[in-house]
């Protein structure tokens, strides 16, 4: 499986917002649901690191709930909001 250059990133991202040891995430990792810190407060801070840190813009309408289902969707939702923002 290739290796996706996002996914240190995006871990130290969850892992600084959450509070959370970075060790606690792998490319499985389960977010919603798993981690009582994941609220409502901490998706807007991952949203508005994840804007910066990719340079990309997340408009609301493309937000759904099984983009942080997991370490890997929200990787996916990365990896098609910087397709996009390429265009």
């Amino acid at each position: 499986m290739p290796v996706n250059p996002n996914l240190d990133r995006l871990i130290a991202i969850l892992s600084e917002t959450l509070s959370i040891d970075a060790d606690e995430f792998a490319e499985d990792t389960l977010l919603l649901g798993n981690f009582p810190e994941f609220d409502s407060m901490a998706i807007v801070s991952i949203l508005m690191e994840l804007e910066e840190h990719f340079a990309i813009e997340i408009a609301e309408d493309e937000l759904t709930g099984d983009a942080f289902e997991s370490v890997t969707s929200l990787l996916e939702f990365i990896d098609i909001q910087q397709a996009a923002t390429a265009i």
